[in-house]
């Protein structure tokens, strides 16, 4: 009796047969054309699970037909990584594929980082996890890294119709609305939607795969998403502006459907940017308590990644809004893109003499021009009274008196 999963049957021979990654495969991209030319670096590839890292990397070197060898960085040890290297030293070389990358120890990077500047390992390293946070900066450095981009729910159609045709699901009798169904209850996992379908097909009696069927062993419920279109984009928008609004109740509903989705990297993004753009000033202590609940729950994972984003969401809702800062800087901004600069006061270049230490005085502060005397009167920032930026507004105007005072 086989019992190698269907996924494992299905999984690419070569990157002609890996289904969406367009940006890195295909006529022209790069990765084509390391195997075009027949030349590999090291490299990470980094992305979500079931969307390919596994099968680009076992894509490459059958393409190349180069010697390899595959371990897992929480698995495999020390003495695994000592024979890679001694069959490495043996032949000349050897292509090392390391899944879980970036939970390798800093033995066995010690032990790896030489012969990856020697040249004689070409790593392609896997991993879920974003490699600018959690590799080492020395392997990081010795690869190019690549971010794999979820599947679109085509590219898992596409891949089922293709996998419906494979001898182990001989004589499958379903529909394309099963095949869609399957393909969104994937959400985007390609290994999930391969599972499924052959779970479906051995649990019948007639071969017969419909929607009934598929429901009975995935009821996830399924709303409109459409994570990698409008729609998806549509509940971010709803989520930001529900904040930005101080509706909770709002805000904690679309919450809920983008965790459902489990894309929790864009909640992380679109709250990381809800924090400075429209709460601001007015309670700046927010912007450290959100990474707090980002750690937390990447710590945590789904399901329970859900309790501190809900926490943290409920207060950013609750909180006072401001966007006197962004706005300020995007008008300085504007000035510097549409040349209206002007040159900088003589006391506040490198190797001026005539420059006041502001520690040197009073209270930090002295009277001094800072801005160049074409934009000397100008105002970026208009403080609001609300939350902590009350208590700044108060400052900034005391320090604006003064220098009025002194008809700067």
């Amino acid at each position: 009796m086989n019992n190698k999963p269907l996924a494992l049957k299905l999984a690419p021979k070569s990157l002609k047969e890996v289904y969406g990654q367009s940006h890195l495969i295909g006529n022209g991209k790069i990765l084509t054309n390391l195997v075009n030319n027949k030349k590999v670096f090291s490299m990470i590839l980094y992305g979500k699970p079931g969307i390919g890292k596994t099968s680009i990397a076992n894509a490459i070197v059958n393409d190349l037909g180069v010697r390899y060898r595959f371990l897992n960085a929480t698995i495999n040890n020390k003495k695994d990584l000592e024979v890679v290297i001694e069959e490495a030293k043996m032949y000349d070389g050897i292509v090392l594929i390391m899944d879980e990358i970036h939970r390798m120890n800093k033995d066995k990077q010690d032990l790896l980082l030489p012969q990856l500047e020697s040249g004689l390992i070409t790593l392609i390293g896997m991993t879920t996890s974003n490699p600018f946070h959690s590799i080492n900066p020395a392997i990081r450095s010795r690869c190019q890294l690549f971010e794999l981009k979820e599947l679109d729910e085509k590219d898992i159609i596409k891949a089922l119709k293709n996998a419906i045709k494979h001898p182990d699901l001989k004589e499958i009798k379903i529909d394309d609305k099963s095949i869609k169904l399957i393909a969104k209850l994937a959400c985007n996992d390609l290994r999930y939607a391969y599972n499924l379908l052959e779970i479906a097909y051995y649990s019948t009696d007639d071969k017969k795969v419909d929607e009934e069927k598929i429901k009975a062993i995935n009821n996830k419920p399924v709303f409109f998403s459409d994570k990698n279109g409008d729609g998806h984009y549509d509940v971010l928008s709803g989520l930001q502006k529900s904040i930005r609004g101080s509706d909770v109740n709002a805000a904690l509903h679309y919450l809920a459907r983008l965790v459902l989705e489990g894309d929790l990297d864009s909640i992380y993004r679109r709250l990381s940017v809800i924090v400075y753009e429209d709460i601001g000033l007015a309670n700046p202590s927010i912007g450290p308590r959100l990474d707090a609940a980002i750690n937390a729950a990447e710590r945590v994972g789904l399901p329970e990644a859900r309790i501190p984003l809900g926490t943290i969401v409920t207060e950013m809702a609750l909180s006072p809004k401001s966007n006197t800062a962004h706005t300020a800087f995007d008008e300085a901004l504007s000035d510097v893109e549409n040349g209206n600069v002007g040159s900088l006061p003589k006391h506040l270049r490198t190797d001026s003499s005539e420059y006041k230490y502001p520690h040197d005085y009073k209270g930090a502060f002295v009277v001094q021009q800072y801005l160049p005397d074409k934009l000397r009167n100008k105002k970026y920032y208009h403080p609001r009274d609300i939350g902590y930026e009350k208590e700044i507004k108060d400052i900034y105007e005391r320090i604006e008196k003064l220098k009025e005072k002194e008809n700067l």
